[in-house]
């Protein structure tokens, strides 16, 4: 293809990746603000390739400095939108002066250095700009545990590479073998600007759809009442931390059931009960500690799986569990209700660990805690709790 067709398939692809993402923002209301700075991005790289590909009929240097000046503001939109994704921003003070400094340059220099700086100092900021996303977008919290994060962020590595090599090797190049070079290199250039202009959206997009994605998961897999994993959740992702570690890990598991629960919706109605599952939820979950899985597993019913944790830790804080539920309770700024809760504790050590074996004997001990009088803790039998065939 010629350079011409090259810019014009460059235009169109930036017109698609701006419709495209313009569109998906209507489905993933929450990164709406992302989805629509992309979308400008877009619609002012486009501007800009059009503005590029008529920058001889302005006069003097006016179409090839708004021309870079354009697609610089695009570049910086694209930023914008991957620092969005941790509640982040540049100032749009800064955005402009970097705008006005670079249409000074322009200016300053003249049209005795248009060759100069088109073939070779413009492509600088768009190499740092380029450079900066692919490093937030590598440090960010958000896309962190996103599959697609390495491929947006070699997607504008390799850009960033590119257009560094324009700056600094091409001028190198070029007064070793002619100026002949620089046809070469402006064909090259549009070449990798349509893979970019087609990989770049693609990958970003990819960050939106995993994150939306894993979100809907984690919600398929979260108790709404009490923000804990229900039992979908737990009994998907525990067998997976069992699996997971040391041969001689220790492994503990609570299992709780608040008593009398039935009575206490029946006699201060369904919110207090409400109110009491969430207070213990929150109890449970602060006293066992980040490293624990906690789960209502139904109704009045919880778990607690405890790795790296030895049995006597584990009936330490299950009684730590119950004193404060039972203290909270019956506080005045809590429900006012009196509640306890009874415990059964399993032990079992190793990768042989089988949820539904440690759940069943935890089972069994919170139902002797029940039979006993409730409000207490009782801890299964200490023989070993073999993997379920």
């Amino acid at each position: 293809m010629d350079l011409a067709t090259l810019w014009y398939l460059t235009t169109g692809t930036a017109v698609l990746a701006a419709i495209m993402t313009f569109w998906e923002r209507k489905g993933h209301g929450q990164r709406s603000r992302e989805l629509g700075l992309w979308a400008s991005a877009y619609g002012v790289f486009t501007l800009g390739c059009i503005l590029a590909i008529h920058r001889w009929e302005l006069p003097g240097i006016s179409g090839l400095a708004i021309s870079n000046v354009v697609m610089m503001l695009g570049y910086l939109l694209v930023l914008q939108g991957a620092l969005a994704l941790d509640r982040r921003r540049l100032h749009p003070a800064l955005i402009c002066g970097l705008l006005a400094a670079i249409g000074s340059i322009w200016f300053a220099a003249g049209p005795g250095a248009a060759g100069l700086l088109w073939n070779h100092v413009s492509a600088f900021p768009i190499a740092v700009v380029s450079g900066l996303t692919a490093l937030v977008l590598l440090r960010s919290r958000t896309a962190r545990p996103l599959r697609s994060r390495p491929v947006a962020v070699a997607v504008f590595a390799c850009h960033a590479l590119f257009y560094a090599a324009r700056s600094f090797l091409v001028p190198v190049v070029a007064s070793i073998h002619g100026e002949e070079v620089l046809a070469l290199v402006a064909e090259i250039t549009m070449y990798e600007a349509v893979l970019f202009t087609v990989a770049m959206p693609m990958s970003l997009l990819a960050l939106v759809r995993e994150e939306d994605r894993a979100s809907l998961l984690a919600s398929a897999r979260t108790d709404f009442l009490t923000g804990l994993y229900n039992r979908q959740g737990f009994f998907e992702l525990v067998p997976r931390r069992l699996g997971d570690a040391g041969a001689d890990a220790p492994h503990a598991l609570l299992a709780f059931d608040l008593d009398h629960f039935k009575a206490i919706n029946d006699r201060h109605g369904h919110d207090a009960g409400d109110r009491i599952l969430r207070l213990f939820a929150d109890i449970a979950r602060e006293a066992a500690g980040p490293g624990s899985m906690s789960a209502r597993l139904g109704g009045e019913e919880f778990a607690i799986l405890l790795s790296d944790v030895t049995g006597a830790d584990a009936h330490a804080i299950g009684q730590d569990i119950a004193r404060r539920f039972t203290e909270a309770a019956v506080r005045h700024d809590g429900p006012g209700i009196p509640a306890t809760v009874s415990i059964g504790l399993a032990e079992a050590n190793g990768r042989e660990a089988d949820l539904t074996t440690l759940l069943a004997a935890a089972d069994r001990a919170l139902y002797r805690a029940k039979m006993l009088g409730r409000n207490r803790i009782e801890i299964a039998p200490p023989e070993p709790i073999a993997k379920a065939a």
